[in-house]
């Protein structure tokens, strides 16, 4: 009982993989060799009273459009740390073209699948209310939180955008064949493994309940739709748009 305790606590306090030693932090300010950059509130309370780093102390900053960059603490205070931008370390990185339109689930759930969206790697998400969708609002402040910090957790140097919620009459007619629009289809469709191809693509999975049967076949008659199969197995919502993003990744995205 000691022994699987002490491995427990092990695996407890290794949250990511491959482990960095360095914090990453996002800063909405144009990164470049020399350039001082100001964090306030939050982020310095993180920096200082959290991590307790001081003046001189090495971290990584990216900005979304520039890479990632090696900086160094000039001063710390409570409120208020600078930062001085020494060079490049990474470049900005190429993103697959791929949009993750989902049906908003309950709140913890979905910030769940907003943080491992970004982690997996998506460009876009786009939540898309349906008929038998429970929740039909976001806070997106909220969810840009969670993707910024899991941008930084995760080593990305991009953001993920998220729009607005979206109802799926909406959404549709936006759609004009230029991506394939892969849609998880609970009656049935070609395995996924199988049916993700190169290129641009939409993957648009449903609430709970599911589509209703008009709303399937709305989506079938889509530009560029596909219907795919997840497996054999009963998928929570959140499950399922993972699942599938993690199968178009591993066939036709950057895990190749």
């Amino acid at each position: 009982m000691e022994r699987a305790t002490r491995y427990a606590s092990a695996m407890i306090a290794t949250p990511a993989w491959p482990p960095r030693s360095l914090q990453r932090l996002f800063v909405d300010t144009p990164l470049a060799a020399g350039v001082t950059v100001t964090v306030e509130a939050g982020q310095a309370h993180y920096l200082s009273n959290v991590m307790r780093m001081g003046a001189g102390d090495q971290l990584l900053l990216f900005d979304g459009v520039s890479g990632e960059w090696l900086a160094e603490i000039a001063e710390a205070g409570k409120k208020r740390v600078t930062l001085s931008v020494r060079e490049a370390t990474r470049p900005q990185e190429r993103v697959p073209d791929l949009t993750l339109a989902f049906a908003p689930v309950k709140k913890g759930r979905v910030d769940w699948l907003v943080e491992k969206a970004v982690e997996l790697g998506v460009a876009r998400l786009m939540p898309v209310v349906t008929q038998r969708s429970i929740v039909d609002k976001l806070n997106l402040e909220r969810m840009r939180s969670h993707i910024v910090e899991a941008a930084e957790q995760c080593g990305r140097t991009s953001l993920a955008s998220i729009a607005a919620p979206v109802k799926l009459e909406a959404f549709l007619p936006t759609l004009d064949g230029g991506r394939r629009l892969y849609f998880a289809d609970e009656t049935g469709g070609e395995p996924a493994a199988s049916a993700f191809k190169s290129g641009p693509a939409t993957i648009l999975v449903g609430p709970e309940g599911g589509f209703t049967p008009e709303e399937a076949s709305a989506i079938r008659a889509a530009p560029g739709a596909i219907a795919i199969s997840l497996g054999p197995r009963i998928l929570r919502a959140e499950t399922a748009a993972l699942a599938a993003v993690a199968a178009w990744m591993a066939m036709v995205g950057d895990w190749r």
